[in-house]
């Protein structure tokens, strides 16, 4: 609601400024043409005021011949053309106007010539002939003309003065009013704004007060919890130990029992042997075939089986014998508290590379180690993940291709980032996720291993406050990208992991 009221009241501060942009461009073109009317008024008066100071200093030069009103005659005559030319152009936007001033030209001109013709009798003496023009003169309209047409354009720019600043009061009572009603529209919005405001303050005050409550007791519920979780975490790990004990039994009766059957198929089948011979004629006879019993072929297969059979027994036992062993090392390894020390990351990879120097050497396989960041981390759960990760990557290299490893890393935001490349026989995307699972593996089952390595890395990576992550396609090489803090102190959560 807020974000509304302030989007609205944005709007209507733009629409308020827009608009008075606009009516304040009118009025001042109102304001213009209302002082273009005057400007026109004045233009008449000050023409007419010329044409009047022409006609009286000509009268004055034909009553006393001074040169002075001659003079004055003269400026006035000059005056009049630039006078007409300047209204002609102040009114350019007015035909009905520009053809008074037409009218007005031809007449003020007529008009001139007759004074003038007066003015050249004077000055050639002819006294006569001046009072003979100058009462011609007056029998003629010309002045009268001059007049009505200047009252019939200061008429007209009366009537323009009154439209426009008719038009200008209105432009002005306008922006008056947009100004007013915006500003009220403001002051609204102001209100609404501080009456939800304040209820929005009601309310966050209370929700402050009820998380205050509810904090109260959180820290005794996270800790209720925390307990109730390492307890059912030590519970598991207990079970896991347990059964792994319990599994480890039985399995040795069963390893015992084999051996006892392997050493007794030998003296099984040379019976049988002995017994499928033809009898003999005293019990030494029996006894002499035992020594080197012959079977036929049925016997022979059957003892073939028995062996595979036993053979795949004992194969079977050692398999879950390293499951359980895994297992147990499993619990043990969540059973260790982590000691969080400053670690020389390169030294600890270069001492890991030398333990796995002969299997490179055998895998045609070159260790490129690039930059390190250092971290406070646990230094046995460090070597233990970049042992895993280093010998998967030579373990799972092409056949007949150099293998190329690096181990590079960065930091970003307070993490570590650690790569570990190789150039392998990489992994389907579709088992990603496969890889980290315990006892699950991926691709061709052609290398030793339990599948836990990877689910252990995981697991000690998340004990120490970090993710795990492989970017990897078929025959392309894979790319385990480890994150882990900067500075990783011991916490509950990471001790339950």
């Amino acid at each position: 609601m807020q974000i509304l009221l302030l989007a609205a009241g944005f709007l209507v501060l733009v629409a308020i400024s827009a608009a008075s942009v606009l009516l304040v461009g009118k009025a001042r073109g109102d304001s213009d043409w209302v002082i273009h009317s005057i400007e026109v008024e004045n233009q008449t008066n000050a023409l007419l005021l010329e044409v009047r100071r022409a006609e009286s200093a000509a009268r004055g030069y034909l009553l006393t011949s001074g040169p002075e009103f001659l003079t004055d005659y003269q400026d006035a005559l000059a005056a009049i053309p630039p006078e007409i030319d300047r209204l002609e152009s102040l009114t350019a936007d007015n035909p009905s106007q520009q053809a008074n001033i037409s009218t007005l030209r031809d007449t003020i001109k007529t008009h001139l010539g007759r004074v003038a013709r007066q003015v050249d009798a004077v000055k050639r003496g002819d006294t006569q002939g001046a009072a003979a023009l100058l009462r011609t003169a007056a029998t003629a309209d010309t002045a009268e003309t001059i007049q009505k047409l200047a009252d019939a354009m200061l008429a007209e720019e009366r009537r323009l003065f009154d439209l426009r600043r008719s038009n200008a009061e209105h432009t002005e009572r306008l922006s008056s009013v947009v100004t007013i009603t915006g500003s009220g529209l403001v002051v609204a919005f102001a209100g609404i704004s501080i009456v939800l405001l304040r209820s929005s303050a009601r309310a966050r005050d209370k929700a402050e007060a009820a998380l205050r409550d509810a904090n109260l007791n959180l820290e005794a519920t996270v800790d209720e919890r925390t307990a109730d979780l390492r307890e059912a975490n030590d519970e598991i790990q207990r079970f896991a130990y347990i059964v792994s004990h319990d599994l480890r039994s039985p399995l040795v009766n069963i390893m015992g029992f084999t051996s006892e059957l392997e050493e007794l198929r030998g003296h099984i089948f040379r019976r049988i042997a002995a017994l499928s011979r033809p009898a003999a004629t005293s019990p030494d006879a029996v006894v002499a075939v035992d020594a080197a019993p012959a079977l036929d072929d049925t016997d022979r297969k059957l003892s073939q089986e028995f062996s595979e059979a036993l053979s795949f027994i004992k194969s079977s036992i050692g398999k879950m014998d390293r499951l359980i062993s895994a297992i147990l090392n499993l619990t043990r390894a969540g059973r260790r508290q982590f000691d969080p020390v400053p670690i020389d990351t390169r030294q600890l990879i270069e001492g890991v590379v030398a333990t796995v120097a002969h299997q490179a050497g055998e895998a045609d396989a070159r260790i490129e180690i690039g930059n390190l960041p250092n971290v406070i981390s646990d230094r046995l759960a460090l070597e233990q993940i970049f042992s895993n990760l280093i010998d998967n990557a030579i373990k799972y290299l092409k056949p007949d291709v150099p293998g190329a490893i690096s181990i590079r890393g960065r930091t970003k935001l307070g993490f570590a980032i650690f790569e570990v490349a190789d150039n392998g026989r990489g992994i389907d995307p579709r088992d990603h996720q496969r890889i980290f699972d315990l006892f699950r593996r991926a691709g061709a089952q052609d290398k030793p291993g339990q599948g836990i390595g990877l689910a252990h890395v995981r697991a000690l990576v998340r004990r120490l406050g970090g993710t795990m992550a492989v970017n990897s396609e078929l025959n392309s090489g894979s790319t385990f990208t480890i994150t882990l803090p900067l500075h990783w102190t011991a916490s509950n959560r990471n001790q339950d992991a």
